[in-house]
């Protein structure tokens, strides 16, 4: 063999290698690909668009371009977007989705396959869809009561939108709601004002409460006195009685000595003081039997 029959052979070998290598691509495991034959992308038998899968592949040198697409699931973070709710309050969200293409024909057609692009698409189609969600609720709903629903209504609504860039979203989530500081002040001032009349309220009812309880109170007291006195008076006119009855008895036993009986217990009371003084007249019946004393002291004295 010639010099120039091994010079050509080995040239031959080198555009046949060259031509293999722009032949032969790649697809990773993390990827998919479709192929582009002079700018348009390559259908399969059921018209729909040659998506490959991981593996080596070959194409037509010149005339394909590969389009490598990642496959995997994507974070998309959204802050500090002003998003008004049904009372005209801005609220400052962050949040984030979770996406993936599903349709790469039409991911490639409405993004040029620049994920970028992607991106800042459905960034403007979830906060179109969180505006109009945010809109028809009240403040109180979005931050406590609604905010699942208000979630999954989103994450429904976004879904079938992306649909027209081939994505699909897979989870939305808000990480945070908050005023902005331009009326947190004057919706802290509100809430405040608010829960003191809740409390004025409150301290009012309790005011109200106490007074009905101290009314009852002082009624029952009324009554409980009235009756006590009454059952009192009820039972010191039985003892007087039966203290009658027993006057009466021992009068009627023996008079002279119940008479002399009642005189001392009336001078025991009339004398118990050290300064009582009693101007009656001598012979007055107080002292009837003083008088009787001492006439039998004198008739004592005369018998002697």
């Amino acid at each position: 063999m010639s010099v120039t029959t091994k010079t050509f052979s080995f040239i031959a070998i080198i555009i046949i290698a060259f031509i293999a290598l722009l032949s032969l691509f790649e697809v990773d495991e993390t990827q998919r690909a479709i192929v582009l034959r002079l700018g348009k992308i390559l259908n399969s038998q059921n018209d729909e668009a040659q998506v490959l899968t991981p593996g080596l592949h070959a194409k037509i040198p010149l005339l394909d371009t590969v389009r490598l697409l990642d496959w995997r699931i994507q974070t998309i973070e959204i802050k500090a977007s002003r998003i008004p709710t049904k009372e005209k309050k801005e609220l400052i969200v962050d949040l984030f989705a979770k996406w993936r293409i599903h349709d790469f024909s039409k991911f490639y057609t409405s993004t040029g396959g620049d994920q970028k692009r992607a991106e800042q698409l459905l960034r403007e189609k979830i906060v179109d869809g969180l505006r109009g969600e945010f809109g028809r609720r009240k403040l109180n709903d979005v931050v406590s009561q609604d905010r699942e629903n208000v979630m999954e209504k989103l994450r429904a609504d976004t879904n079938q939108t992306a649909k027209t860039l081939g994505i699909e979203v897979v989870d939305a989530r808000i990480v945070r709601i908050e005023l902005p500081p331009e009326v947190s002040e004057a919706v802290f001032n509100l809430m405040r004002t608010e829960r003191q009349r809740v409390a004025q309220e409150h301290r009012a009812r309790g005011r109200s409460r106490a007074e009905a309880i101290r009314a009852n109170a002082d009624a029952r007291v009324t009554v409980i006195k009235a009756t006590a006195e009454s059952e009192g008076n009820q039972i010191r006119g039985e003892g007087d009685a039966k203290a009658a009855q027993i006057y009466a008895a021992a009068y009627g036993q023996d008079p002279e000595f119940y008479s002399f009986y009642r005189s001392l217990e009336a001078y025991r009371e009339t004398f118990k003081g050290n300064n009582d003084m009693l101007v009656i007249k001598p012979d007055d019946a107080f002292f009837k039997y003083f008088r009787r004393s001492q006439t039998g002291a004198g008739g004592e004295a005369r018998k002697s």
